[in-house]
C-alpha cells in the first residue's frame, strides 16, 4: 500500500504535530548535512519549535556564517537602493528631456500655423518659410500622384466598358441576324402563279394564266 500524500496545512492535532515536527526536523539536518558535504556548500539552519525551542545546524560556525548572510545583504540592499536612485535619476531627465520636446514641437506648430511669430527672429522666420515651401511641393507632388494614379483607374475602366459595349452590339446583332429568315417566310412578297386547263389532252386550251402577288 502506498505512502498517502500529506496535506499542506496545519496539524490540529497536538501530539501528531510533535510527531511530525521531530521526524521532518531530523530529516531537513540530514538533507543540510549532506548538502554541505556532497556539494562543499556553507550550510547554516536554525529552526524555533512552537514552544521555542532552539535546534540548529551548521557546516562551519553558525555565527560566521549568520554575519557572512548579513553582509552579504548589506551589500545587495546598498546595490539595489543605488540602482534604484539611479534609474528614478534616468526617469527623471527622460521625463525633463521630452518634456521640452514636447514644448517646442508645440512651439513650432504654433509658427506653422502662423501664431506667436512676434518673438521670432529673421532666421527663424526665414527658416519656417523654407519649411513651409518644403512641405507645400511634397503635399503637390502627392496631389499630381494621386490625380495620375486615378486617370490611369478611369482609362483602365473605359477600356472595360467599351470592351462589354462592343460584346453587347455583336450580341445583338447575333440575335438579329438568327431572327432573319423567319421573317423572310412570312413576308408579304411572295408570288405565286396558278395554271388552270380545261378539255381533252388533245384540245386543252389554257384558260387562265394569272399571277397573283399578295401585298
Amino acid at each position: 500500500m502506498g505512502r498517502r500524500k500529506t496535506e499542506m496545512k496545519r496539524i490540529e492535532n497536538a501530539t501528531s504535530r510533535q510527531v511530525t515536527f521531530s521526524k521532518r526536523r531530523n530529516g531537513l539536518k540530514k538533507k543540510a548535512f549532506e548538502l554541505s558535504i556532497l556539494c562543499d556548500a556553507e550550510v547554516a539552519l536554525i529552526v524555533f519549535s512552537t514552544r521555542g525551542k532552539l535546534y540548529e545546524f551548521a557546516s562551519s560556525s553558525i555565527l560566521d556564517t549568520i554575519e557572512r548572510y548579513r553582509s552579504h545583504s548589506r551589500i545587495n540592499n546598498t546595490q539595489t537602493t543605488s540602482e534604484s536612485v539611479e534609474n528614478t535619476q534616468n526617469l527623471k531627465e527622460e521625463a525633463e528631456s521630452m518634456r521640452k520636446r514636447i514644448d517646442l514641437l508645440e512651439t513650432s506648430k504654433r509658427n506653422f500655423l502662423g501664431e506667436g511669430l512676434g518673438t521670432c527672429s529673421i532666421d527663424e522666420l526665414q527658416r519656417i518659410e523654407q519649411q513651409l515651401e518644403r512641405s507645400i511641393t511634397k503635399v503637390r507632388a502627392k496631389k499630381i500622384q494621386v490625380y495620375r494614379e486615378q486617370i490611369v483607374q478611369l482609362k483602365e475602366k473605359e477600356k472595360t466598358l467599351v470592351a462589354e459595349n462592343i460584346r453587347l452590339c455583336e450580341k445583338v446583332n447575333s440575335s438579329q441576324q438568327l431572327r432573319k429568315p423567319y421573317a423572310d417566310d412570312s413576308s408579304p412578297s411572295s408570288d405565286v402563279e396558278t395554271e388552270l386547263f380545261i378539255g381533252l389532252p388533245e384540245t386543252r386550251t389554257r384558260l387562265v394564266s394569272t399571277k397573283l402577288r399578295n401585298s
